[in-house]
């Protein structure tokens, strides 16, 4: 690759930075990382499930991944086969990640929160002939949405739950001969080849598979985990879900090339179970999407939690509020908290705040460029890479842009150009020393009255009105100027209203008149992935009949 995009060379101070190329790229495979890490640190503890009540250290953890991969393969799973696992957080997730990574079968991340019409699609697009589940999640009954999925699908799929006699099939005892059946699929393998399948569409558009392998995924956990300053004495406290890259890539992956533990605090978002994990358990890291660091920060007993073993965690998944980020330093005792900004076809961390940058640094942007990558920020019309400073698309590539959507040629063209740049659609800044602002979406802009307005900027100025624990701001259809905004607020604990009104006192001279929304409604949650990102088209279905816009 060029040091820089050509375009550059007609800029003075290009928005264009790449990545130290230290440490070193792992060029291994997840398990050989894993066993290795394993016998190095076997006493050491690996997985705490604090619901379940369980612990595995790295020894024991070794030997049930190595069951279970001999397990699946006995049950006829090979190379290139479609797994798929769906189910919240548990110990056997974890487990079946690594399995499946040992005999080169792919894993398929399927969301707990997936409903019948998605999961067939999820079923029929991978692929998958094998799903390992939980037996329900709140009120879904996960066997029986898959027998009724068998119904429409073309070939066989298979079922074992989770803690079933033939889950316990799977993790019998393997032979020695089914033990070397196992080195033997793992050693055919190579770094480059698909590794996992993970559904993103996030908040918007129709589901596509981003296709990742083991240099991508193992990487990217490995490079997180060096930004934080891991060793194998953290323990990571992981509320986010592991169907996403949050929790199987930053999570699991960052503590499995360092030694050390995943704690599972509950099989979904729990803020109170979250801090007492935490507690109990003396991590040392604790991830999160503002929104759950929010609940948390806003529970009444909070400082009843010990919460100082805690130095160091991520804060990712949608733009962090500055006020959150500044009460997650002061009041979790994060002093070394990171921000990392990336996306699921990205493995998926691009940018990520240092542990020694300034607080200033880490409460205003989404940090600067990882080792071994590259970013700069385009003209989204044009291509061409803008001088710092002008907002832009966010483009990256290196190591860790996915291989494709799985069977998607087409889309991934969409996003992945010819010199292999993924372009994100994030509408994004970068400044001095190559820190970079996220500041919206391409498609979330808001045009008012041939204005481009910026949601993210309106609901920072919102984080500090003193009633206000959340906010999100969206476009709605105006026949004056095309487009309004409409603003929707989460009030604090013992508000009573919050009207437009109140809004615009509180804006005024604040911020420009065009910038203050038109439309104010309170809510007490907002439309969620799992994942914990705002659907804000969602949002604005509702925001449209809401205000008889139909």
């Amino acid at each position: 690759m060029s040091d820089s995009p050509t375009a550059d060379a007609t800029i003075a101070d290009p928005s264009y930075a790449r990545g130290e190329p230290s440490p070193p790229l792992l060029d291994d495979t997840v398990y050989d990382n894993f066993t290795a890490t394993a016998e190095r640190f076997a006493d050491n503890l690996a997985i705490a499930d604090a619901a379940a009540g369980l612990r595995w250290t790295y020894r024991e953890m070794l030997r049930d991944v190595r069951a279970l991969a001999a397990g699946l393969l006995r049950s006829g799973v090979r190379r290139g086969d479609r797994v798929g696992v769906w189910s919240p957080n548990r110990a056997e997730w974890v487990l079946t990640q690594y399995a499946t990574a040992a005999i080169g079968a792919v894993l398929v991340n399927v969301n707990p929160a997936y409903r019948q019409h998605e999961l067939d699609f999820a079923l029929r697009h991978a692929g998958i002939s094998l799903v390992l589940a939980s037996p329900a999640f709140k009120d879904s009954d996960y066997p029986a949405m898959i027998e009724a999925a068998t119904r429409s699908l073309s070939s066989p799929l298979s079922l074992v739950v989770f803690g079933s006699p033939e889950w316990d099939g799977l993790l019998a005892e393997p032979t020695e001969d089914e033990l070397a059946g196992v080195a033997a699929a793992a050693a055919a393998l190579d770094a480059d080849d698909p590794i996992n399948i993970q559904f993103t569409s996030g908040t918007t558009g129709a589901p596509k598979g981003a296709t990742l392998t083991h240099r991508n995924i193992l990487n990217n956990g490995y490079l997180v985990g060096e930004l934080l300053a891991y060793t194998d004495a953290d323990r990571i406290c992981i509320p986010v879900p592991f169907y996403h890259c949050f929790g199987m890539v930053m999570g699991n992956l960052a503590a499995t090339t360092h030694g050390a533990a995943m704690v599972i605090p509950a099989p979904a978002f729990d803020p109170a179970a979250t801090l007492r994990a935490v507690a109990e358990h003396r991590c040392t890291s604790l991830y999160g999407v503002p929104t759950m660091f929010i609940a948390e920060l806003a529970l009444a007993d909070f400082d009843g939690y010990d919460l100082s073993s805690l130095r160091t965690g991520i804060m990712a998944g949608s733009p962090c509020p500055e006020q959150v980020m500044r009460e997650v330093v002061d009041r979790m005792h994060m002093a070394e908290v990171s921000i990392c900004y990336g996306m699921t076809e990205t493995s998926p961390v691009s940018t990520q705040t240092r542990t020694d940058d300034e607080l200033a640094l880490r409460v205003a942007t989404v940090g600067r460029v990882g080792p071994h990558l590259e970013i700069k920020v385009v003209d989204p019309a044009t291509g061409e890479t803008l001088p710092r400073g002008q907002a832009g698309e966010f483009c990256t590539r290196g190591y860790s842009v996915m291989t494709g959507y799985w069977n998607q040629p087409d889309k991934t063209a969409e996003v992945i150009d010819g010199d292999g740049w993924m372009h994100t659609g994030d509408i994004a800044v970068m400044g001095d020393g190559g820190y970079v602002q996220i500041t919206g979406r391409i498609k979330d802009m808001v045009i008012r009255g041939g204005e481009n307005i910026y949601p993210r900027e309106i609901e920072e100025f919102l984080y500090t009105h003193p009633d206000v624990l959340d906010a999100q701001v969206i476009g709605v259809p105006d026949e004056r100027y095309g487009e309004e905004l409409m603003a929707w607020i989460r009030l604090r604990d013992g508000v009573a209203d919050f009207t437009a009104d109140d809004l615009r006192a509180f804006a005024a001279g604040k911020i420009a008149r065009h910038k203050i929304p038109r439309y104010v409604h309170v809510v007490d949650e907002f439309p969620m992935t799992v994942t914990g990102k705002v659907r804000k088209v969602d949002m604005r279905a509702s925001a449209i009949e809401l205000l008889g816009l139909a």
